[in-house]
């Protein structure tokens, strides 16, 4: 059965005057143009007030104004961060005192000791799982192994950054890890176990690697005890770090510790449900404020950094 529609009558329309409506963008949101010799303060400035480029500016001011009163700064970082060559960038922020807490998931660990070793890392995990080759490097699996080993009261992240000092690798120089312990930064490392490479090999040592990281998830809980006037980074890691991160708070606040007054920000490919929620959200519902910047890390981490050190430096 047919239904008949009685035409709209589009003369009867209402309109409005343009200069009674209330607009979400005006002149003064549009960037400024961008010249030769301009400095990183100028470009940030000249950003579109818009969206992340408006959330862009504020962070930066955020942690900005941290690190000038004093406040603590923790950058939580995933394995791609150090496989796409951002190690340097992380340590001279270490080295500038932008970054006074380290925090990574295993497999950044990983990435971290192979270029310290060797000077190359990441495999081709496709054609390696072909032939249960995939996470089967000896020196790797045996010397992250023996690390814990050799250091039993350093915890994960200190053994590790101590054996790539300790030993001479290579590539230390390019080790946030090492760095780490040279600067005295605290440097955690925080697995799960099973799901990282050096848990397949024979010298894996299951109460060992529990233990090891469990001491650096208390040292990353002290941190985040201090953290109210301070700035949260995650860059990168989408279900570890936003877990332990949550824990970690809650072992504060459970304490006494208030760590309501803080930034937070999560730095990633894609948007996650976790560092959405463990980091940006959640932590800052009562106080303080979140933010989330979507795109490449070989890109934004340089630019967030070039950003930084030129705001401390006026």
């Amino acid at each position: 059965m047919s239904r008949h529609f009685r035409p709209l009558d589009f003369d009867q329309i209402r309109t409005i005057p343009l200069a009674e409506r209330a607009n979400k963008v005006s002149v003064g949101d549009v960037a400024v143009p961008v010249r030769a010799g301009m400095r990183v303060s100028d470009l940030l400035a000249g950003l579109p007030d818009q969206l992340a480029g408006a959330d862009l500016r504020s962070f930066v001011s955020g942690v900005a104004d941290a690190v000038r009163g004093g406040g603590v700064v923790i950058a939580m970082i995933g394995g791609h961060v150090i496989k796409v060559g951002l190690a340097p960038i992380l340590i001279q922020l270490m080295e500038a005192g932008v970054i006074h807490a380290l925090a990574m998931n295993g497999s950044a660990s990983i990435h971290d000791f192979e270029l310290a070793l060797v000077g190359g890392t990441s495999e081709d995990v496709a054609e390696t799982l072909e032939t249960g080759e995939f996470g089967m490097a000896e020196e790797t699996g045996r010397l992250m192994n023996e690390a814990l080993a050799r250091y039993p009261d350093d915890g994960m992240g200190g053994a590790l950054g101590r054996t790539i000092s300790d030993d001479d690798f290579r590539h230390a120089d390019v080790s946030v890890l090492a760095a780490a312990r040279r600067l005295g930064v605290p440097a955690t490392v925080h697995v799960a176990i099973g799901t990282d490479i050096v848990h397949q090999h024979p010298t894996a040592d299951g109460a060992r690697i529990g233990e090891a990281t469990f001491a650096d998830f208390r040292r990353f809980a002290s941190v985040v005890a201090d953290l109210d006037g301070g700035a949260a980074l995650n860059i990168g890691s989408a279900v570890v770090m936003p877990e332990v991160f949550l824990k970690a708070l809650t072992i504060a606040r459970n304490l006494g510790h208030g760590v309501t007054d803080f930034v937070a920000a999560d730095f990633d490919m894609t948007r996650h449900y976790r560092p959405g929620e463990n980091v940006v959200q959640r932590p800052t519902s009562r106080g303080g404020r979140g933010y989330r910047f979507t795109g490449r890390h070989e890109i934004m981490i340089p630019l967030l950094a070039a950003c930084l050190l030129d705001a401390l430096a006026d």
